[in-house]
């Protein structure tokens, strides 16, 4: 006899020996697993009802949003740092797509896959060296991209604005104070997270680089109506809209916008 008819017998046997021996999953596992599931329903309402009622665990909820912010750098929550660091190596526009749909969906097919494909009754993990590389490399993979998107740092704002002397001197638009004032709410306002101008940046999500806005003659309507309501002027875009900033903030940095022309 073989080796592996050996091991398919001790399966077999053992398989009889859970049959004979064993317990059905009704009612005696079943019951295990209702008693679980409230205890850990019982946890979580005792810790919503002590946040509630308490300062233990910190306030219920925090200051009120500012939709007119210019300073707040959204990131994902920390189980989505992988995620959020493959669209830092696939930024480009024609990329994006593997970062957000291509790589994640394959890994998903594979693990589902998984289950039909390897078959063998094999267990000892010194018997299944692909696999346990597989593992090995796939976790690897995924705790150096979660800590490097924790540690990512977006652009902040003084570092772009201090490139703003720099862009007036290539726009020639110094003396338009409309202008510097709408780049400096451009900074201030996070744009450079997703555009990109002459240099600085960040091109997210496909979206443009914004250097030569202006020599495409769209108007300073246009561009104010484009910043309050962007999936209104152009349909399906994923820009969020800057309406809270108000009227005038809008209308600085729509002139910005009107007077980048390209580096002159």
């Amino acid at each position: 006899m073989s080796s592996l008819d050996e091991r398919r017998a001790g399966f077999q046997r053992y398989k009889q020996d859970v049959k004979k021996r064993g317990k059905p999953f009704y009612p005696f596992a079943m019951f295990h697993d209702t008693v679980m599931s409230l205890v850990v329903v019982i946890v979580i309402a005792g810790l919503a009802w002590v946040w509630k009622t308490s300062d233990i665990l910190g306030p219920l909820i925090g200051a009120k949003a500012d939709p007119g912010t210019v300073s707040f750098v959204p990131r994902p929550d920390w189980y989505f740092y992988f995620l959020f660091y493959l669209l830092r190596i696939f930024k480009w526009p024609e990329t994006v797509i593997l970062a957000t749909i291509g790589i994640p969906t394959l890994c998903l097919v594979l693990l589902l896959a998984l289950p039909f494909v390897d078959v063998r009754t094999e267990r000892r993990l010194s018997r299944r060296p692909v696999a346990i590389v597989a593992a090995a490399l796939v976790i690897l993979s995924m705790g150096v991209l979660t800590y490097k998107g924790a540690v990512a740092k977006e652009p902040i704002a003084s570092e772009i604005k201090a490139a703003i002397p720099s862009w007036s001197k290539k726009e020639k638009f110094a003396r338009n104070q409309l202008a510097l004032q709408g780049a400096n709410l451009f900074a201030e306002s996070g744009c450079t997270n997703c555009h990109t101008y002459l240099g600085s940046g960040g091109s997210n999500l496909g979206a443009p680089d914004l250097s030569a806005e202006g020599a495409k003659g769209k108007g300073i309507q246009f561009q104010i109506d484009h910043l309050k309501c962007p999936s209104c002027v152009n349909p399906g875009s994923p820009m969020p809209p800057f309406a809270a900033l108000g009227e005038a903030n809008l209308r600085a940095i729509a002139a910005f916008l009107e007077a980048s022309k390209g580096p002159q």
